[in-house]
């Protein structure tokens, strides 16, 4: 992703100094119809934490995500339970009992290990389910700011978890965020103080402030 917007840039300034060479090198004096570059930037993540819809996709996915808590907790204490009583029987056991018993620990083990990945699978599943039609939302109304105040390109500040920002730096008046979120109908609100409880799936994470670059 990273890369993709780098190069992005980079076309973008390419194709406009290209513009200007050809339009200097032409001799009758034209008008260009594609005009002046414009580039604005926002950040995807602070548009999605500042929609309505945002509270209810994460109540929803902290309602699964306990649920799937709760039954680990379950079959870890039935582990438990199964390996201490082995432990204290397992002496006066035959070879095809403890055998056996092992085999069943063993067992239940694999099903702990399978269920806690099938419900981080389950719950990345349901976070996309919710989320993408809420992105295809904000999208519609980027394009429609991008083109109603005339931006060439629009840039995602967002470059991804453990990544730099590709964008360094951009003046103030090129942050479209505030003009996306009136088009949307949406009034921000600040971003909620970090309890220290976040969960290991992407609505979980801190919330991302308000998009500056000055």
């Amino acid at each position: 992703m990273k890369k993709s917007l780098v190069m992005a840039f980079v076309a973008a300034l390419l194709l406009g100094g290209v513009s200007a060479q050809a339009q200097a090198q032409t001799a009758a004096p034209t008008t260009s119809a594609a005009g002046p570059l414009k580039l604005g930037y926002t950040s995807m993540d602070y548009l999605l934490q500042q929609v309505p819809e945002s509270k209810d996709i994460q109540n929803q996915l902290t309602i699964q995500q306990q649920q799937a808590a709760n039954e680990l907790k379950r079959l870890n204490t039935e582990l438990q339970t199964k390996f201490e009583t082995y432990q204290k029987g397992a002496a006066q056991m035959s070879d095809v009992i403890r055998a056996d018993r092992e085999k069943e620990l063993q067992g239940l083990q694999t099903r702990i290990q399978e269920f806690e990945q099938n419900a981080q699978q389950q719950l990345q599943a349901k976070y996309q389910q919710l989320v993408n039609p809420v992105i295809q939302k904000i999208q519609k109304n980027i394009d429609a700011v991008a083109k109603e105040n005339g931006y060439t390109y629009v840039f995602n500040l967002d470059a991804g978890a453990g990544t730099a920002v590709v964008l360094l730096y951009a003046p103030e008046d090129n942050n479209i965020t505030e003009l996306v979120l009136k088009k949307m109908g949406v009034t921000p609100q600040p971003a909620p103080a970090a309890t220290g409880t976040g969960a290991a799936t992407p609505p979980a994470k801190t919330p991302a402030p308000a998009p500056k670059k000055n």
